[in-house]
């Protein structure tokens, strides 16, 4: 039964009708069997009667022969032989009938030869008498008939006709027998073998019913637990395929969001490059105005120094006070106009020459001082002794102030050259992120274009799923439907 159960639908179904059909071939060999034998033993049967009818057709033409003969024998008369003439001429194709038709049968042989003897006697006999009568009258002839020699080769025909028709019977009958038994045989080999074959189709067919049943039943039932648990899988992947659709929509907002952000910060980084550059050559045009008003004030305090020595020349040389004077009255003139050009100079580097403006402004104030004490010691110049050593001490200051603001313009032209170092490097800078920014740009469309199709994909996979689950509903439907044609009662 493992075996079978183990056997393919169509192995079972050949197997089934094979087994069947194999009923069915035995029957009709059998049967077929039986019915040539019924035709064979028919045959022989008809071959029996025609052998006794021959038999039956010989011993006739002999009484015939004997008729005439009788008859001739009485009367003299010629047309008496007629019956004699045509059974002595008929008697030896009958002979020959019977040889042909038992040429199979060695007994009977051997009893045609006994009475092909005993008819040539019996025909020598008739033939005698009747030639005896013709030339030597009724007397002779009686002679030969009384003597009963004639009687006793009539006798042995008869006899051995009866053994031959005996044996021709006992053959009909055991031929007859044999039809009857072959007849029942046939009969009960179609009664029993149409049951044994039917009842053998309707055990196979319960066997692979019952089998299939169980197992497509089986089948059925594994397929209806596959396609419950494949119908949840397909409603978790359709949820799950509608949330990542849902997921990469919002993923593709916030793309594109970074995407026009990116590039407005290209654009702003594309500016901040060209400020930088902007801001890097002035800063390389102020680093120059710088050491320009450096060499300046290297000027200026040559003059404070040689103000301090004719201050103290003055000192020295009051006489003399008028031309310096002069002189001073010179130098302010020039002083302030150094200063007019150095606030100049100042307001066009912007804020880098606020301090440099303040000193300007400063040594512009000390010249219009300058000039304004020069007037006094012209209005004054009683007071000029008195007040030198005062202008001694101012301009020493000023030169204190002088040594200052060269201090202070040797760190200002360092921080114009750091600064242009550090605009220089900026504007790199800002060049690199524009650059990267760019780059960034066309990634962030790239993955634009990706997540666009993700999304679309993400899509046609919601579909997808919801095709699925529509597929596994049918086919936990088409399960149940199966299921209840092979077994009912498992359905529900």
């Amino acid at each position: 039964m493992s075996v079978f159960s183990n056997w393919t639908v169509g192995r079972r179904l050949v197997a089934g009708f094979g087994l069947s059909a194999l009923t069915l071939v035995l029957i009709a060999v059998v049967s077929y069997r039986n019915a040539h034998q019924l035709i064979e033993n028919d045959s022989w049967v008809e071959h029996s009667h025609q052998v006794r009818l021959e038999l039956s057709d010989l011993l006739s033409e002999l009484k015939d022969a004997e008729t005439g003969q009788r008859g001739y024998l009485l009367t003299g008369d010629d047309t008496y032989l007629a019956p004699h003439t045509a059974a002595v001429s008929s008697i030896g194709s009958t002979m020959a009938d019977l040889r042909k038709l038992t040429a199979d049968n060695p007994n009977q042989q051997q009893r045609l030869n006994s009475l092909q003897k005993s008819i040539d006697l019996k025909l020598a006999e008739l033939k005698q008498t009747i030639d005896l009568r013709r030339t030597q009258g009724l007397d002779a002839a009686l002679k030969i008939v009384l003597n009963n020699s004639g009687k006793g080769y009539m006798d042995d025909v008869r006899a051995t006709v009866a053994e031959a028709d005996q044996e021709e019977r006992d053959l009909l009958k055991q031929r007859t027998d044999e039809a009857h038994a072959s007849a029942d045989m046939t009969q009960a080999i179609i009664l029993w073998g149409g049951l044994l074959g039917t009842l053998a189709v309707i055990v196979i067919g319960w066997l692979i019913t019952r089998s299939l049943a169980n197992q497509i039943g089986s089948a059925v039932g594994q397929v209806r637990s596959s396609s419950t648990e494949l119908q949840a899988a397909a409603n978790q992947q359709a949820s799950g395929a509608k949330e990542q659709a849902t997921a990469m929509a919002e993923i593709s907002t916030t793309i594109s969001e970074l995407l026009a952000s990116s590039r407005q910060i290209a654009e702003s980084a594309q500016r901040v490059a060209h400020n930088a550059e902007e801001t890097a050559n002035a800063a390389r045009s102020g680093h120059g105005t710088v050491d320009i008003t450096h060499d300046s004030i290297s000027s200026i305090r040559k003059q404070v120094d040689q103000i301090v020595s004719h201050m103290l020349e003055l000192g020295k040389k009051s006489q003399e006070v008028g031309a310096v004077l002069d002189i001073v009255s010179e130098l302010a003139e020039q002083t302030n106009i150094l200063a007019i050009n150095a606030t100049i100079e100042a307001a066009g580097a912007g804020d880098a020459g606020k301090r440099f403006a303040v000193v300007a402004e400063e040594i512009r104030n000390l010249a219009d001082r300058v000039g304004g004490s020069t007037k006094e010691v012209r209005a004054l110049i009683e007071d000029v002794r008195s007040a030198v050593n005062t202008t001694v001490m101012a301009t020493e200051t000023g030169s204190k102030a002088v040594d200052a603001g060269s201090r202070q313009f040797g760190d200002l032209a360092s921080a114009f050259k750091q600064i242009a170092n550090l605009v220089a490097t900026t504007t790199e800078a800002a060049r690199e992120i524009e650059l990267s920014t760019k780059q960034q740009s066309t990634a962030v469309e790239q993955v634009n274009l990706a997540v666009a199709n993700v999304t679309q994909a993400s899509v046609e996979t919601e579909t997808s799923a919801g095709q699925t689950l529509q597929t596994v509903s049918q086919m936990a439907t088409l399960s149940t439907d199966l299921l209840r044609i092979i077994k009912p009662h498992m359905a529900a």
